[in-house]
């Protein structure tokens, strides 16, 4: 019997647990003849030999062995319990079969995987040969020397990236990348070569400098350019003044969450403007902007480099004043040097600046606010369709429901061909977006090929108001609604949220009422890949099945104003059921609030399974500026979960050498690239949603059962476990 169906049977072992555990318990109340004593002896593993105290406690000590994530210890305990015993004990003994079942499949995937690379590198070896390499080859061998190592036995990994072959790709990469870079090709350089050496190796410091110069400059360079949408760079700059930055300084100067490092800001701006010239010395014909007089560049230079060096002398300490002096100093020089239009050189000196405070602290510039608003809230006029160009041709990957797109002849998997008239062949993904969303109730025409027929036809939709849904369930059913009881039997049910908007509170308790309503007994809460949103979305969440006390507090500058308290209370609390909370690297932000409440010690409401979050550890606030027409958006304190323990900062750990930042999981489980490929893949092949006419017999819907979901989510499937294990104890306290 497999694992899966080991777990589907478990619950109808549950009930004869529990009426051997009556009988016992009948059987020990049995009063002691006078002057008698108990003979009940201790053993070792800590529970009595007979009666049910012993049964209970050995039940406990293994669920709780399981919950934590030491299923060896939990076995140990199991296996030195009294041969007449341990049948009452089935149910937790088939847990530790499942999960045993669940580590055979994991190292047989991860041999088989490694094989398959190897392989794969061989065929690489062979077709490359001892000839010069490709730029392409970069990726293809490294991207399969990585899927190697994190499938090989310790003592292999080292001997791949010691393979003189492997070693010569490598070689190739940092010399080709160089030389891309020397010739202004910074986009190429990165994407072809560092970003492939510096995932070989995140450890490499040279290797990670090395990539972010290269993405400093791209920046740069498609700050410079007009995009493939129409939009030009003039007219993305268009609006922006030295106000901006200088009423941005006087809010940071008082609010950011620590005192701005003026110094660090100074440097980081110069170095932008250095960059600037680079970049637009070795142009080509593509930028908007032109500067080729050398002596130019020379001068301004050489300005830059005399406002850097005057930045050394450690007895002039360098304040928010000394900031903008320099800023005005960097316009003067503009003027008498490169002659750009001031737009251009306050864009780059702001952007340099802000970021030596923190990646999440930003100003928000006029043309780009409408975006950034949609972004936040998930709301926007368009038809309703997520999209992809992940096979090189832009293609539906499913409708949202309710939408204009779902009501019209689009369908999944159908290929845009042309949006209004315009070829998508050579037009990127985020070109398509901005082309298909518009303003409520304009039309919009995508020429279409079929997937199902293969037919081409134009298909006019009228844009609407879209609200993207934060809500997800394991799969869809036939009419296309959302299933999330996982498991009938156990009444297990799976909830994912995507994103914390001002929907997924109220979208999340009505769909725990209809679960509840069916005898709910157990919940997966999925904060996988969700990278955040509002705060009072999150606390919201956690409100539900916490029932009073601090969620969250949130710890501004000392001196610049009173921490703020996330609360939860007593009404509409959900009952105190097993939960299971799911969370990766990408759990960042508003689920680290979620998640880390949850698991407090407070209230220890939830087993966090997965891998470590993402680590924000900080709250951000956007403040508009209707003065200026922009908006600044900036760090304003640090976060506290119920405890008082502080989420840790990615960015100040990694300063520090170190790596233990954000949540940590109470049960860690750390997919592979080809194990989170195989999730994600069935993961989407579940959620896709066709058309609200769609003909399932000409197309049906690829559907995956839950055996085959559970076995291409190891982390899911190790999550059910130790709700069984949640459940059992849950039982046993209530019974005693």
């Amino acid at each position: 019997m497999d694992w899966i169906s080991r777990m589907k049977q478990m619950h109808h072992r549950i009930g004869f647990l529990f009426l051997v555990l009556f009988c016992v318990c009948w059987l020990g109340c049995e009063p002691e003849k006078e002057g008698g004593t108990s003979s009940s002896a201790s053993t070792d593993n800590g529970a009595v030999s007979n009666g049910r105290p012993g049964i209970v406690l050995t039940a406990s000590r293994i669920c709780r062995r399981i919950i934590e994530g030491d299923f060896e210890q939990a076995e140990q305990i199991l296996t030195g319990v009294d041969v007449q015993q341990r049948e009452s004990l089935q149910p937790l003994h088939q847990i530790l079969a499942s999960y045993e079942q669940i580590e055979a499949y994991r190292t047989q995937f991860r041999t088989e995987q490694f094989a398959e690379q190897i392989a794969e590198l061989d065929k690489l070896r062979s077709k490359i040969g001892d000839g010069p390499a490709d730029v392409n080859d970069i990726g293809n061998v490294v991207a399969v020397v990585i899927k190697a190592r994190e499938h090989a036995e310790e003592s292999k990994k080292e001997q791949l990236l010691a393979d003189p072959f492997v070693r010569r790709i490598i070689t190739f990469a940092e010399r080709k990348g160089d030389e891309l870079e020397t010739e202004g090709h910074w986009i190429d350089a990165y994407s072809q070569c560092y970003y492939w050496l510096s995932a070989l190796d995140e450890d490499n410091q040279s290797w990670k400098d090395q990539a972010d110069r290269l993405i400093e400059k791209a920046s740069v360079e498609l700050a410079l350019k007009d995009d493939s949408c129409g939009d030009t760079s003039l007219e993305r700059h268009e609006g922006i003044r030295a106000l901006m930055f200088q009423r941005a300084l006087d809010a940071l100067d008082f609010q950011y969450v620590t005192e701005p490092d003026y110094n660090e800001m100074a440097h980081k701006a110069l170095q932008r403007c250095l960059v600037l010239s680079e970049v637009l010395q070795r142009s080509r014909d593509d930028l908007a902007f032109q500067v080729v007089d050398a002596e130019k560049h020379t001068k301004w230079r050489t300005g830059i480099s005399t406002l850097q060096g005057d930045l050394e002398d450690v007895l002039k300490k360098t304040s928010k004043n000394k900031l903008l002096l320099i800023f005005d100093e960097v316009l003067a020089l503009n003027k008498v040097t490169l002659g750009l239009p001031n737009e251009i050189v306050i864009s780059q000196f702001s952007e340099g600046a802000l970021s030596a405070l923190d990646p999440f602290t930003m100003l928000v510039w006029p043309w780009n606010i409408q975006d950034f608003e949609k972004n936040m809230r998930q709301q926007f006029f368009g038809i309703g369709v997520e999209i992809s160009k992940a096979t090189g041709v832009l293609k539906v990957s499913s409708l949202l429901p309710d939408t204009p797109a779902y009501r019209s002849g689009l369908d999944a998997e159908d290929i845009i061909l042309a949006v209004d008239g315009e070829s998508t062949e050579e037009m990127t993904i985020f070109c398509a977006v901005s082309k298909i969303t518009g303003p409520k109730d304009t039309k919009v025409t995508l020429t279409v090929k079929h997937a199902a027929s293969g037919k081409t036809e134009d298909i006019t939709i009228t844009r609407g108001k879209i609200v993207v849904p934060p809500i997800r369930g394991w799969q869809r059913d036939a009419d296309s609604q959302w299933r999330y009881m996982i498991d009938e039997e156990n009444k297990f049910a799976y909830i994912r949220v995507t994103s914390f908007t001002e929907n997924t509170v109220p979208d999340v308790d009505a769909i725990l009422d209809e679960l509840e309503a069916k005898g709910l007994g157990g919940l997966v809460l999925d904060l996988r890949f969700n990278s955040g949103g509002y705060l009072v979305s999150a606390s919201g969440l956690v409100d539900l099945f916490v029932e009073e006390g601090v969620i969250v507090t949130s710890q501004p500058r000392p001196g610049r104003g009173w921490p703020s308290e996330e609360r939860a209370n007593k009404r509409n609390t959900h009952p105190n059921y097993p939960l299971v909370v799911l969370i990766n690297g990408q759990s960042a932000s508003a689920s680290e609030i979620v998640a880390g409440a949850l698991q407090d010690p407070k209230y220890n409401r939830a087993t966090l399974v997965g891998s470590r979050t993402y680590g924000k550890g900080s709250v951000q606030v956007v403040v508009p500026d209707r003065a200026t027409g922009s908006q600044l958006k900036y760090t304003m304190a640090y976060y506290h979960l119920p405890s008082g323990q502080p989420v840790k900062n990615r960015y100040i750990m990694e300063k520090q050498g170190r790596k233990d930042w954000g949540i940590a999981p109470d049960v860690e489980i750390e997919l592979t690239l080809s194990e989170l490929q195989e999730m994600i893949d069935i993961q989407r092949a579940n959620e896709v949603l066709a058309k609200a006419d769609h003909d399932n017999n000409a197309s049906p819907m690829v559907r995956h059962s839950m055996e085959e979901t559970l076995k291409s989510d190891p982390q899911l499937a190790l999550g059910l476990l130790i709700l069984q294990a949640k459940q059992i104890e849950q039982s046993l306290s209530l019974g005693n």
